[in-house]
């Protein structure tokens, strides 16, 4: 399968290269990145592929152009590419796209100018729950009036029952964040429902949810099968968002505690442990380094840390008080390698060590690489 428009959208850079070497150059940049930073007691294992590295994109945007022609930014710019058909997506999804762009064209709907600050149809959002078939679509729009939504829903429920709610996001900022703050719903609930891992999340416009469901599942297990839980431990898990990864190590565990500084996440991750009637989690709402130091100076009984910061990697502060801590496992798990070997060499110093690196190919045809990495206490 070859992408037409690869050279002027520029997000999936190896979308034309065989998938092996796609796998062999990410694995080389992992060792070349640990050899740099001379950390040669480290190995890397082999990439977890993707059996089907195709149609696994759970979550698009795109945007419209005054000719209401859809597409997704050129690189490093905001000129719309248009397209047919994304090798990335589910079909569903781009036919849903191209339905709501006869739609938009029907019903008359302006279609946001930037220069001008004019128009009325900013973005549109489409989220799929893969196992339960349920979808979402959000219309971010410049206005939280949305003339004759309600026949415009209807149409496009009827030609496709999976779409469970509509949601209205208003932004009115001249920005570059996709989402507002404000939300109507328009049609269902406001959220889909979505099942990971054996556990049921409830997934709402602006909620955090990996990207790509088959790959995460692989992930989330590799992590948690490498802290070898005995069913007597209490783990943290930090950066913890909806609370997936918190939640699916529960069943392993004595006692999990999850900390996010994003609130609605939190609410998410609360819901979404009621509903899964899971009884042995806590959720925090708060800074995973500030939680951390509080922790630290309380001298909590800790076990075992899950780790998955944002792209910026963890902070010294929150590393320090790992040490104080001493819980004898830490799985880091990292979506920017080059934050997570910087983070390594600094919990060297604190005596925390480690021998393997496991690249997860979570975005296929893609620069980007995940890594997961268990390090233990020297005692």
């Amino acid at each position: 399968m070859k992408c037409s428009i690869v050279k002027k959208c520029g997000s999936c850079k190896y979308i034309n290269n065989d998938y092996t070497s796609q796998l062999k150059i990410k694995t080389d940049y992992c060792k070349e990145l640990l050899k740099k930073n001379q950390l040669n007691n480290y190995r890397v294992a082999n990439i977890i592929k993707m059996e089907n590295p195709y149609q696994y994109r759970n979550k698009i945007i795109v945007a419209f152009n005054q000719k209401y022609e859809f597409g997704f930014y050129q690189e490093d710019s905001h000129r719309i590419i248009p397209y047919d058909r994304c090798l990335l997506h589910e079909e569903v999804s781009d036919a849903i796209i191209k339905k709501i762009q006869s739609l938009l064209k029907r019903y008359r709907v302006s279609i946001y100018d930037e220069d001008r600050g004019r128009g009325l149809l900013r973005h549109v959002l489409i989220r799929r729950a893969v196992v339960s078939d349920q979808t979402m679509v959000v219309l971010v729009c410049n206005d939280n009036v949305f003339k004759g939504s309600k026949n415009f829903c209807n149409e496009l429920v009827k030609t496709f029952p999976s779409i469970k709610t509509v949601v209205l996001n208003v932004n009115k900022r001249k920005t570059s964040v996709v989402l507002g703050n404000e939300e109507k719903v328009l049609y269902g609930k406001g959220f889909i429902v979505d099942e990971l891992c054996g556990l049921k999340f409830k997934i709402s416009p602006k909620s955090f949810y990996q990207i790509n469901h088959v790959q995460c599942e692989k992930l989330y297990q590799t992590a948690i099968d490498l802290l070898e839980l005995k069913g007597n431990e209490t783990v943290i898990d930090a950066y913890c968002g909806i609370g997936t990864i918190g939640m699916a190590v529960s069943k392993q565990a004595k006692e999990v505690i999850g900390v996010e500084l994003n609130k609605d996440a939190i609410k998410d991750a609360i819901n979404n442990a009621k509903a899964n009637k899971i009884n042995n989690i806590r959720f925090y709402n708060d800074d995973a380094t500030d939680f951390m130091k509080k922790l630290a100076s309380e001298k909590y009984p800790i076990d075992c840390v899950i780790m998955d910061p944002p792209r910026s990697g963890s902070t010294k502060e929150f590393m320090d008080a790992i040490k104080i801590l001493k819980p004898k496992k830490v799985v880091y798990i990292s979506c920017d390698p080059t934050t997570q070997v910087r983070d390594l060499k600094y919990f060297s110093k604190l005596g925390y060590q480690g021998n393997t690196m496991i690249p997860v190919d979570m975005f296929p045809h893609t620069a980007h690489v995940e890594t997961i990495v268990l390090i233990q206490r020297k005692d």
